[in-house]
This record gives structure tokens, sequence and C-alpha cells, in this order.
């Protein structure tokens, strides 16, 4: 007999009839409205897995899901596990590792070389008909190449970033991390530095972190305060990581020259946001992996991980911290 799963959002053809040949599932496809907790709660009695990728996953939400296996997320972020709560019931919580890695560094490269140049900044000048004398110091931007990137977590996307810094840009390599990794500092001459050292010399400060207790606001107004005033802050980690009223009043005071968002404390960002009425701040809407081909690759990937799960098997991409508590 087939398992059955439960699918909080709504999915694409091609991904549903790949669940539809190893299970039963039903789908929320309300595209653009949560699964009620109410009506979660009920599907998840009786589901051997779900795929809840925008749902914080809590003791209230799976008390009662006593042959629950597995819950996928469509992401390779999974802070919205209470990693706590899924080992105490003995569930799989998976991610989608590895297929949006080159997307992702694609993304931050674009925000960056945006941020650096004025490019979104000088896009509206010329479209609102502003652009009345030739070329000057109103239009300077910071140099890319030959300039020092300073990286905060370096991860699977780290790593990519530094290829092309590197081998496109010429750029210095430096990296503060939970651990060392000599080997990229053969492949690329990078240097592991303390953080506060990376703050003090990078040209570019790159956040790459997961959201953790220890990463929630790691960057407020002492750390933004030992930045060049030409330095330049880049968040493609997770918008808590950097204490956003801080940032705001060091982009209003010039105390750095830039940033280039792809995340935010809150999402969507609040039309009455204060970045939104800042020239020198590059936003994105959490689009890091947004391309056609690489959502419908972690999706798959999400896929795959739930129906392994709901037949009884471990998933191919279980999230670290359950591997590391032995659950795998």
């Amino acid at each position: 007999m087939k398992p059955y799963v439960y699918i909080g959002h709504p999915i694409e053809k091609e991904t549903e009839a790949y669940i539809a040949k190893h299970c039963h599932y039903k789908i929320w496809n309300e595209e653009n409205e949560k699964v009620p907790e109410a009506v979660l709660k009920q599907e998840l009695k009786h589901a051997d897995g779900a795929m809840l990728t925008a749902t914080k996953v809590t003791d209230e939400i799976v008390r009662d899901a006593n042959q629950l296996k597995v819950i996928s997320t469509v992401s390779v972020g999974y802070d919205q596990f209470d990693v706590d709560v899924l080992s105490k019931h003995g569930i799989y919580g998976t991610h989608t590792p590895y297929v949006l890695d080159d997307t992702v560094a694609d993304l931050i490269f674009g925000i960056l070389l945006s941020a650096s140049r004025r490019i979104g900044e000088l896009h509206h000048y010329v479209k609102n008909g502003k652009w009345t004398i030739e070329p000057d110091s109103a239009f300077y931007g910071q140099d890319v190449h030959h300039k020092t990137l300073g990286i905060v977590g370096m991860g699977r996307i780290g790593e990519k970033i530094v290829h092309r810094a590197k081998l496109g840009f010429e750029m210095d390599i430096v990296y503060h991390n939970r651990s060392c990794k000599p080997e990229l500092e053969e492949q690329y001459d990078a240097s592991y530095v303390e953080l506060e050292e990376l703050l003090k010399t990078a040209d570019f400060v790159l956040l790459m972190v997961p959201l953790t207790n220890d990463t929630v606001k790691l960057i407020g107004a002492k750390e933004l305060s030992l930045m060049k005033s030409t330095s330049i802050l880049i968040n493609g980690a997770r918008g808590p990581v950097i204490d956003e009223d801080a940032l705001v009043q060091a982009l209003k005071n010039k105390d750095i020259f830039s940033a280039a968002l792809d995340v935010f404390e809150t999402e969507p960002l609040p039309s009455d946001h204060p970045f939104l009425q800042l020239d020198n701040v590059t936003l994105t809407p959490h689009i890091g992996s947004a391309t056609l081909a690489t959502t419908r690759a972690m999706e798959m990937s999400a896929a795959e991980n739930i129906v392994q799960g709901a037949l009884g098997n471990v998933p191919r991409d279980v999230i670290p911290e359950l591997k590391s508590r032995n659950q795998v």
C-alpha cells in the first residue's frame, strides 16, 4: 500500500507526477495563502510525509502526527524547523542543498556588482530623465576587480562565490567560518581571519551564515563601525543576521558606501521600511535561487526526499543537525 503525503503548497506537474507514482497525496493549491494550522494538523495526523516550505514546524504542529516520518522543504535553509522537536518525534527534516549553489552565487555576485557600481540607482536616474550632464563624480562607484572580498560563512555557496571572485575579478579573499578550509585556502590563496579583522580590512563583506541563535544580529552597530567608509555589505544569508536599524543608520550617515540585500527580517519588505528611502542600498526580493531551472530542480529534490522518507528509507538530504544527533 502506498504511503500518504501532504504537500503544503502548489508544485509543478512533473513533481506531482513523481510523487503520485510512489505515494497517495493531497496538495494545498492556494498560491498566496498558507495552509491554516487546523487543516495542517488534521492532515498530518495520518500522513507519512509532508512538504512544508514556508511553515514553522513546531511541537504543536506535529504532536499528533504519530506516523509522520519526514518533513521536506524546497529550500537549502531550514531555520523553520525546530530541530529539537523533530529529534524528539523521530521525524527526518530534509532540505535541498547542492542544486541551487551556482544560481545563488550568480545572484550574489550580481547584487555585489550592482551595489558597487550603483547600477540600480543610476538605472532609475536615467529612466527618470535626470541624465542631463556628462558623467562626473556624481556617477562614481567602487571598483570590484583586485579588491578584498570578506566572506562570513564559508559553505558550498561561499566557495562558488570565491571561484567567481578570484578567477573572474582577481579579488583577494579573506573569510571567517566555524572551521578552516585548507583546500580552499590553497586553491584560491584565501586567508582565514577573525571576524573583527575581516570587517576592518574587506572592501566587500558578504554574509552567508545559517540563521541560528549565534548569528541573530551578528552584524550590528559595533560591527558596522569597524568597516571602512568605502565598504559594501552584502547579505545572502537570512535577514535577522543584520540589525536592520543599525544598518539604516550606517547607510544614512554614509558610514559605509552601500549595502546589497536579498533577505530581510520581515518578508515581504514592509512598504514603509526605511530601506526604501535610501539610494545606497540594492534590494532584491529573496530571489537567490529564483530561476525556472533551479526552482524545478529544488522541488524535485524535495519530492525525492519526501518519497524516500515516507517509504521508510533514510532520505538523501537530512539536515546536518539531525545527522549530528545520530538520527541518521
